[in-house]
This record gives C-alpha cells, sequence and structure tokens, in this order.
C-alpha cells in the first residue's frame, strides 16, 4: 500500500477538459494547461464540474489521468474528482488515483436519485472506502448541492469523521452559501480541510480556519487567487479579494465553462479550446469578444500561457 501522504492546502483549479472538434479529449492540450498551471501556484482537481467530468466515460477519465502522470506531471498536486452515480465505478476510478499516487480523491454523493437518507449517504461513503481498501486514501467531500442536488449534511460529516478519521480528509462547499461554509468551520473537526467551492469567499474562509479554495476561475485567474490565500492577512487583502470578485463577476455573467474556455482559447490562441461537449454550447464569436474586452478593462491577462 503507498504510503500516506500530506494534506492539500491553497489554490487548487477543477482543470478545464480540452475537446477537438470530433469532442475527444485531447490529453496533450491537458498536460500543457495542467503545467501551466503549477507554474501559477496551484494544485490541480481532474474531472470535477468545471472539467465536464460528467460528460466523460470512466475510460476517458482513468486515460486522461494515466496521459498526465506519464506526461511527468507529479501525483501528490493531483485531485482527481471520482464520485460516479455507480459505486463500481466510483471504486474502481478511486482505486487507480490513488495507486498511482494521487494525494486526494474529491467525491461527490451519489447524485442521481434524490431525497436520500444520511444513512443512505453514509453507505454509500462507506462502501466506498472499504472497496478501494487502501490506507493512502484521502477522502475530499464534494459538497455541490445546486447541480448534485444532495447535500451533505453536518451531522454525516461528523458521522464519517468519527467512523473514518483517518480517510476522511477534507471538503469542498461549493453550496455558494457562507453560512453554511461557516457552520462547517466551527464545528472545529481536528485535522479536517476546509476549502472554499468559489473564491468570492476565499478571504473569509482563510480568516475563519479554512485552508483554501478549489475554484473553477482558478483556470484563468490562478495566481492572483493564490497570491490572496498567501496574503490574507496583509491590510490589502480585501482589496485583493474585491479585484478577485471583479473578474469572478465577469465570468458569472456567461455560461461559466463555455467562458472559461473561451478566455483560454484566447490568451492561448488555439481555436478548439472554445469546444465544450453537450449539453453545453459554446459562446457565439462576438459574445467570445464581448467577455474579452471586459476583462481587459480589468487589465486581466494570462501571463505565459502558450
Amino acid at each position: 500500500m503507498a504510503e500516506k501522504s500530506q494534506k492539500f492546502s491553497g489554490v487548487l483549479s477543477p482543470v478545464l477538459t480540452p475537446f477537438s472538434k470530433d469532442l475527444k479529449p485531447e490529453s496533450r492540450r491537458l498536460v500543457e494547461h495542467c503545467r501551466w498551471l503549477l507554474s501559477q501556484n496551484v494544485a490541480l482537481v481532474l474531472f470535477g464540474t468545471t472539467s465536464e467530468a460528467n460528460s466523460l466515460s470512466l475510460e476517458e477519465k482513468i486515460s486522461l489521468l494515466d496521459d498526465l502522470i506519464d506526461a511527468g506531471i507529479n501525483p501528490s498536486l493531483l485531485m482527481p474528482g471520482t464520485g460516479c452515480c455507480s459505486i463500481t465505478e466510483t471504486v474502481q476510478l478511486t482505486s487507480h488515483a490513488v495507486k498511482l499516487g494521487c494525494k486526494g480523491a474529491l467525491i461527490l454523493p451519489p447524485f442521481y436519485y434524490k431525497d436520500i437518507s444520511d444513512d443512505g449517504l453514509f453507505r454509500s461513503y462507506a462502501e466506498t472506502i472499504e472497496r478501494v481498501g487502501n490506507s493512502a486514501l484521502n477522502i475530499y467531500l464534494y459538497h455541490i448541492p445546486p447541480v448534485s442536488g444532495v447535500s451533505i449534511s453536518l451531522d454525516l460529516i461528523e458521522r464519517l469523521i468519527i467512523r473514518y478519521p483517518n480517510v476522511i480528509a477534507g471538503i469542498k462547499d461549493s453550496s455558494g452559501n457562507w453560512k453554511n461554509t461557516q457552520s462547517i468551520l466551527e464545528r472545529r473537526w481536528d485535522d479536517f480541510q476546509v476549502f472554499a467551492g468559489s473564491e468570492r469567499f476565499l478571504l473569509q474562509t482563510m480568516r475563519a480556519g479554512g485552508v483554501g479554495c478549489i475554484s473553477a476561475t482558478a483556470n484563468i485567474n490562478p495566481n492572483a487567487i493564490y497570491n490572496l490565500y498567501k496574503d490574507w492577512k496583509i491590510n490589502q487583502a480585501d482589496n485583493l479579494q474585491k479585484q478577485l470578485n471583479q473578474v469572478r463577476t465577469i465570468l458569472e455573467s456567461y455560461p461559466m465553462i463555455p467562458a472559461l474556455k473561451s478566455v483560454v482559447s484566447y490568451y492561448s490562441n488555439h481555436p478548439d479550446w472554445t469546444m465544450v461537449r453537450p449539453p453545453f454550447i459554446s459562446l457565439e464569436k462576438e459574445t467570445q469578444k464581448e467577455l474579452i474586452q471586459k476583462l481587459k478593462s480589468l487589465g486581466f491577462a494570462m501571463p505565459n500561457l502558450d
């Protein structure tokens, strides 16, 4: 069994998945984007919401993960999203990630069936942990009820921590509700890492005892987000937060994933970066130009993106 690795902290980017015109994942461009993100001081969440993970097959995810490792990406900087509706697929992908040396797995609750009890959700996570059966496993719970329709309650978190204290490492709270994140932080569970799901809440999260954020816009604005994480105690921190919010507000005025891909496409000068899998639709060219102009008006740039 692999050795237990140190937990994550800081800024992580749920990495966009590049597609070709025929909608096949392109691992070469994925590697390039991951290398750029790492150069900007952020770690990587593969197969998160922003990655269009649930539009990818299990086989595609495993292949992309293998390609990244083969390309020399350090697995200790990877937190793959491994939660699927099928427990079999969740276990298979999680097991593969752990065996490759990935430092953590971000795991959604099973999200097709709604109104599931805490008992049912506990059973799902417990089955995953027992079947993976690897002491190196670090699970980060993925709470995103606006998309999944399934909530992870405080009582469920506590129950999982008590039963699996060496496995349940933390949570990404993408509820969009600061009061929920605050409630998690106030529990003060030992060594339980709390990440905000958006940089909008980064400063509040750090001040309340959190460890960072896992945010979609880290795909395009990683170093600025990292700078706030690094300097959250300085007098200018509130101003840094306001600057991040300005960029975030512009992106949120468009469909987020197509907008992020449009920005990467523009600054990398690679038109295929605009490709998204259905049910998403790429932004119209005029809309893309409008988005870029708004960002440029803030002095926005993506340095050293080739």
